[in-house]
């Protein structure tokens, strides 16, 4: 399980990030698609790193909103 960031671009696409994934970022037509590319995206990079027997980072973020 992983938090992903999700928030519109300035193109009209949806992005999505994976902070604990450095560089893990997709996007999509929708919110709905780019969660499921960022899924996918993530799947991807953790494979690609046990391929190369890398170490998977844990997940160790928390979330905040901050009102200003």
């Amino acid at each position: 399980m992983r938090q992903v960031i999700i928030y519109p671009g300035e193109d009209g696409y949806w992005v999505a990030e994976c902070p604990t994934l450095p560089g893990c970022i997709s996007q999509g037509n929708s919110r709905e698609d780019a969660v499921t590319n960022i899924s996918e995206a993530i799947r991807g990079y953790i494979a690609a790193l046990e391929e190369d027997g890398l170490s998977v980072s844990p997940e160790r973020f928390d979330t905040l909103v901050v009102a200003v």
